[in-house]
């Protein structure tokens, strides 16, 4: 069946929390959430973005094993509301079900007319998608990106959102082969690029891209050693209003989850504007019983 309805809807409240008691910053937590939704016939797992449709109040979260679920969304300053609709596997155009190295999807955004739109791993790509997950068209790339030298197949668009001024805007996980691993470029379909000096952290990657309201960029920086090793969470915002093409832009600090002061730290990959300064941060649970999928709720303070 192409729709699939909602059975169980279950959330464990008040469960989780990923800030330490002595947090203070330009970031005001809303509510936290881990999210156990039940589809027939599919799991909830390895969600690696989401997107808000705030005409539809409709969010849309989509796994790297290429599973597009719907939920019914309402956001107040103070809190939300969810509710699951539907479950899609992602097709071809002519209807076969995406699998392996093809269905690897990672990064997910809504344009200004309600188009949906996914990037994948493996050599660069991001298709036009319909709402039941049927792939429509493939999306013209810039030739940086086409031609780039990946570090690993499982490195490449992990990040995508929509700019009502430049098209789609997407990143590689890691620079190119060649390029300091922290000088990073973010390109757009409009053929406009922008580069950003990532904290100076080992393994630190853009895992995520967010459109402000003022135009600038929301960019989530994650860096992962190990179980044993450094994990922080770095969201900064980007200025690229008044940034040259191809420059590297001012950028400010937002938020810094570092699990080495005290933070409860989840695989943080999805982020998602669904209001004036507020968002939504979601982790990737990696199909693990050690991890979960966090739904972080969230304001940006002036």
């Amino acid at each position: 069946m192409k729709i699939l309805f909602f059975l169980i809807f279950s959330i464990v409240l008040n469960a989780y929390t990923i800030k330490p008691a002595d947090y203070s910053g330009r970031v005001k937590f809303i509510k936290e959430e881990i999210l156990k939704p039940y589809f027939e016939g599919f799991k909830f797992s390895e969600i690696s973005d989401l997107a808000y449709d705030k005409d539809k109040k409709i969010l849309y979260m989509v796994s790297d094993e290429g599973i597009l679920y719907h939920f019914r969304a309402e956001f107040t300053p103070n809190g939300y509301k969810l509710k699951p609709l539907k479950a899609y596997k992602l097709k071809s155009k002519k209807g076969k079900i995406l699998k392996g190295k093809k269905s690897d999807s990672e990064g997910l955004a809504l344009d200004n007319k309600g188009n949906l739109y996914i990037s994948f791993e493996g050599k660069p790509k991001i298709y036009l998608f319909s709402k039941d997950g049927y792939r429509l068209k493939k999306i013209k790339l810039p030739k940086e990106l086409k031609k780039a030298k990946l570090r690993s197949k499982n490195k490449s668009l992990e990040s995508l959102a929509w700019h009502p001024k430049y098209g789609l805007i997407t990143a590689l996980e890691y620079s190119n082969v060649g390029n300091s691993k922290l000088n990073q470029t973010i390109y757009s379909t409009s053929g406009k690029s922008w580069k950003v000096r990532l904290e100076e952290i080992r393994n630190n990657a853009i895992t995520e891209i967010e459109v402000m309201d003022d135009g600038n960029l929301l960019v989530l920086e994650r860096a992962y050693n190990g179980i044993l090793g450094k994990f922080e969470v770095n969201l900064v915002k980007l200025y690229i209003n008044n940034c040259k093409s191809g420059t590297f832009c001012k950028k400010e600090p937002i938020l810094k989850i570092d699990s080495a002061k005290g933070w409860h730290i989840e695989n943080f990959e999805g982020l998602a504007r669904v209001g004036k300064n507020r968002y939504l941060l979601i982790s990737d649970d990696n199909d693990s019983f050690l991890t979960s999928s966090v739904l972080v709720y969230f304001e940006i303070e002036n």
